[in-house]
């Protein structure tokens, strides 16, 4: 008890003096040690936690949050630490222009074997034999090739309608769908919520605006929208199958697992976790960015 309270009252200190502290994003911890330590597992995390953090409190203690009261929600800090550790927002992939998908729906073998039959009959259609070999056929069979020679050309062009028109067609419905799920999937993540501990008070904010320090409280069926280090668990078992596919619910507590990986369910218990990672520096982020999405903002940081 008297450990908490020292705890506490330090917590409290270092709440009072985020401000300044953070003035010139002068945190203990880099975005590059918290992505190779989200990268570790069980043991090995604890370990890394125990060698150069001492304990969970310690990482708290160098993102300069309160692990009872979180971030004081000043909006100057929050955007500091999105400058510093990124915002938890994961670019999704350069949309498909309708070209692109028109080239794709002639790549139907189908249709490929369409085209080539049409190009034959059309070049057929307009093929003249030599003048000799229709010196040797009656009046009645030239009249009736040139009858055929004037309309031939109407199976190869029907053919390459068809084929125009079912590209088209297909092209479009790709496009609209494509569409349609992206504004679909825009407005999900703008009304998904999550509660996070922010100046001492319970609050629901947008996923969107989670930071690096934000105290999370997690509980049954939640989707874990970033990544983070367990402060305090209650018999909390975490589905993490879409990420390791392993259908077995892993235990996570304070002296075995305590890392929290973003994109995982919870199945059961409840806890608080302090975020470590948001956007394409989590687990979920890093395989979007191997994947294709959020390649472009990989491609900025790369440059800077």
């Amino acid at each position: 008890m008297g450990d908490m309270a020292n705890n506490s009252v330090a917590y409290s200190g270092v709440k009072n003096s985020l401000k300044e502290a953070n003035h010139d994003g002068d945190f203990g911890i880099t975005l590059t040690e918290l992505r190779a330590l989200m990268e570790l597992r069980s043991t090995d995390a604890l370990r890394k936690i125990q060698e150069s953090y001492g304990d969970v409190y310690g990482i708290c203690t160098k993102l300069k949050t309160s692990p009872n009261e979180g971030l004081s929600g000043n909006p100057a800090d929050l955007e500091r630490r999105e400058a510093v550790f990124g915002k938890n927002f994961i670019p999704p992939k350069k949309p498909k222009t309708f070209l692109q998908l028109v080239w794709e729906a002639l790549q139907d073998v189908t249709l490929i074997i369409l085209e080539i039959a049409a190009i034959v009959s059309l070049g057929l259609s307009f093929y003249q034999p030599p003048e000799g070999d229709n010196a040797l056929c009656g009046e009645v069979s030239v009249g009736e090739e040139e009858g055929e020679g004037e309309t031939g050309w109407i199976e190869g062009a029907a053919i390459l309608l068809s084929v125009v028109c079912v590209v088209l067609v297909t092209a479009f419905n790709d496009w609209s769908k494509e569409k349609q799920f992206r504004g679909l999937q825009s407005r999900i993540e703008q009304e998904q919520k999550f509660t996070v501990i922010r100046g001492g008070q319970v609050i629901q904010i947008p996923v969107a605006d989670i930071t690096v320090g934000d105290i999370a409280q997690v509980k049954y069926g939640d989707l874990l929208p970033a990544d983070g280090i367990l402060i305090q668990g209650n018999d909390l078992k975490i589905d993490e199958s879409s990420l390791t596919g392993e259908s077995d619910h892993v235990k996570k507590s304070l002296d075995k697992d305590p890392l929290l990986l973003s994109g995982t369910h919870v199945m059961e218990g409840s806890g608080r976790m302090v975020v470590t990672a948001v956007g394409v520096n989590s687990q979920t982020g890093i395989i979007f960015t191997l994947l294709g999405a959020g390649g472009e903002e990989e491609e900025k940081k790369d440059e800077k």
